[in-house]
């Protein structure tokens, strides 16, 4: 027999997190654990407000399950039983965890996967003016890519101040939905100056299809048109 248990835990940021939909403090934070066989499968998620999630509603579809879970309901059908989402995203979490340590062979093996190699990851500069972005880079120069939370008015200026204090960094930027369509060519074409590599997301996601019409030497990436 399996045993849910479900929680709630808020964590404070070492600094307030801004992007261009608003700022937060704290990582609100939705933990599961499934325990069986004297051994516990860890999973957790972040219920993310853009997509209409929340800690309440997504503890909700993980207590709608309680009695399924406790009484057999494995990682395949809950695949089938909740949508993809924070909610299915702790549980599978959980199950792959749980499965591990019961088996004693690590997820990676299971899945077939090769031993994974060293890669950069970004590190984020919270959106903010030009002069606390700039300064945000200075003390972050020593890593290799940065990527800059953008809203639109501003960026250009937000992002020379950047290039200002990391010249030799990789920059990548992301808008989070939060650029107009006429701000897109000018934009690209100064970010391209800048030696920026990336920008993500310039447009809201029901948008996409305008980015076509529009030359930008910058290339694009989708996160919220994903999704």
């Amino acid at each position: 027999m399996t045993e849910l248990v479900v929680r709630h835990e808020s964590w404070p940021l070492a600094q307030t997190f801004t992007i261009s939909r608003g700022s937060r403090t704290t990582a609100e934070v939705v933990v599961v654990e499934l325990h069986g066989d004297g051994v516990r499968g860890s999973g957790e998620c972040v219920p993310y407000p853009r997509y209409d999630e929340t800690v309440e509603g997504v503890i909700g579809l993980i207590e709608s399950l309680r009695i399924d879970l406790e009484s057999g309901l494995d990682r395949e059908t809950l695949q089938e039983r909740l949508p993809g989402g924070a909610a299915r995203n702790a549980l599978d979490d959980a199950f792959w965890d749980l499965e591990a340590k019961r088996t004693g062979i690590p997820v990676q093996q299971r899945l077939g996967i090769s031993d994974p190699a060293p890669v950069i990851t970004a590190y984020t500069l919270s959106l903010d003016s030009p002069e606390k972005m700039g300064a945000a880079a200075r003390q972050n120069v020593h890593r290799p890519l940065l990527k800059s939370k953008l809203a639109g008015d501003g960026d250009l200026e937000r992002m020379a101040a950047i290039r200002e204090n990391a010249p030799d960094a990789t920059l990548i930027v992301d808008a989070n939905e939060g650029w107009s369509a006429d701000q897109v060519e000018p934009f690209s074409a100064e970010l391209a100056r800048l030696g920026i590599a990336m920008i993500e997301q310039p447009l809201p996601a029901a948008q996409d299809a305008i980015l076509t019409e529009l030359d930008h030497p910058v290339p694009l990436c989708a996160d919220e048109s994903c999704h």
